[in-house]
């Protein structure tokens, strides 16, 4: 061999050796993270409540230009919920079609399992609601009172959820 096919023999072949090395090496890490995923699927899963049961997801239902409906979206997915969203450009008349009294109205109406829940409600209060089961249209928390999740702030108020009854009646569920 001459002097340059013998260079060129030499560079292919270290150059095959790093493309096999480093294909090697990225398998060896694809195979280790599938395993992994396989070995411990609950790693990448939202939070679950004490009882070991899943979450069930939240449907919100809000003005496209609302802000804090998605962060209360937001406040939600912190405290293991799924939340999806859905735009609407009558909040009010999703509100009566889903059920809720018009008199509890707030910015935004969700459905979670057989309840709806209307306004800025704390996540610790819907898990509550979800634990009792008691029979209810759901929980509110009319207006947009400051401090609330999703209305945080400077200023914050004394508010009330409420767990609004069959009968379209309510009464306190929580104090914050």
């Amino acid at each position: 061999m001459k002097t340059n096919e013998v260079s060129f023999y030499k560079t292919s072949k270290a150059n095959f050796a790093n493309t096999y090395l480093q294909t090697h090496i990225l398998l060896r890490s694809l195979v280790l993270c599938v395993a992994l995923g396989a070995a411990s699927p609950g790693m990448a899963q939202p939070l679950q409540p004490s009882s070991g049961q899943a979450l069930p997801s939240v449907d919100v239902y809000k003005s496209p230009e609302c802000g804090c409906c998605k962060a209360w979206a937001e406040h939600l997915q912190k405290n293991g919920f799924t939340v999806i969203l859905h735009d609407v450009n009558d909040v009010p008349a999703a509100r009566k079609k889903l059920g809720m009294p018009n008199r509890y109205g707030s910015c935004h109406t969700a459905k979670v399992g057989q309840y709806l829940i209307e306004g800025h409600v704390p996540a610790a209060d819907i898990k509550q609601l979800l634990k009792e089961q008691p029979k209810a249209i759901g929980l509110a928390v009319p207006s947009m009172p400051p401090g609330s999740p999703g209305m945080e702030g400077e200023r914050s108020v004394p508010y009330d959820t409420l767990l609004v009854t069959q009968d379209g009646n309510s009464k306190v569920f929580a104090h914050h």
